[in-house]
Parts: structure tokens; C-alpha cells; sequence
């Protein structure tokens, strides 16, 4: 393997790597978005208890403290969340135009190749061809 093909290799295993980093993290900003929508549900469900029971009024206060605090944490966390999910949609970009750089090298080192190639099988043709007419030249 030339050192060409060892560079797009280690840039896809790169960008295999951040895309991965970023489907856990967009995984944790789920959870915290489902976080929220479950305290929401919970909120309305206490408040759907507190018509129902009178009683239970005297709690609410505690409850929705309790609430306030949840929130904020779920809020901060998902705000740190969606900080790393932006840096990582941003490594995940420089990673593919690291890779795209490394593959056009290597098409380019390629077609420099095939190109030398033919120049090589070219200038062996010509040179054959001088020898033959050289020789039909010589016996005329």
C-alpha cells in the first residue's frame, strides 16, 4: 500500500471516528430534550392531581421548585450538548475536506502514474519502430 492510499485510509477511519462521536452526542441532546418533555408531562400531570385533591395544593409550591431546579439542570445540560454537537458537526466537516484533499493526492499521484506509464510504453514503441526502420532501411 503506497503512502498516498495510507493517508485516504487513515482520513476515512477520521471521519468514521467523529461520526460516531457525533451520533453519541446527538444521542445525549435526545435524552435531554426527552428530559424536558417528560417534566412538562409530569408538571401537567401534578397540576391534572392538584384539581382532583385539594389536599395535595398545600405540596405544589415544593413540587414546582423541585421543577424549576430539574429544569435548569436539563436546560444547562442540553446547552452544553448542543455546544459539543456544534464542534463536533464541525470536526465532522474539516474531517471529509481533509479526506476529499487526500483522495484528489492520490487521483492526482494515480493519473501521474498511468500517465508515465503510457509515455514509457510510448517512447519503447517509438524506439522499436526506429529499429525496425533502420533495419528495413539497412537491408533495402
Amino acid at each position: 500500500m503506497s503512502w498516498d492510499e495510507s493517508l485516504v485510509r487513515i482520513a476515512g477511519y477520521e471521519v468514521e471516528t467523529v461520526r460516531k462521536r457525533l451520533a453519541e452526542i446527538m444521542a445525549r441532546r435526545e435524552v435531554a430534550e426527552m428530559g424536558l418533555v417528560v417534566l412538562d408531562a409530569q408538571i401537567e400531570a401534578e397540576a391534572d392531581f392538584i384539581r382532583s385533591d385539594p389536599v395535595a395544593a398545600f405540596h405544589h409550591p415544593g413540587f414546582l421548585a423541585g421543577c424549576k431546579a430539574r429544569r435548569m439542570t436539563l436546560l444547562s445540560v442540553l446547552e452544553l450538548v448542543l455546544a459539543e454537537e456544534a464542534g463536533a458537526r464541525d470536526a465532522l466537516v474539516e474531517a471529509f475536506e481533509t479526506q476529499k484533499k487526500y483522495e484528489n493526492v492520490a487521483d492526482g499521484l494515480a493519473r501521474r502514474r498511468v500517465q508515465e506509464a503510457a509515455r514509457r510504453d510510448n517512447a519503447e514503441l517509438d524506439e522499436m519502430g526506429i529499429l525496425r526502420a533502420g533495419r528495413a532501411s539497412a537491408g533495402a
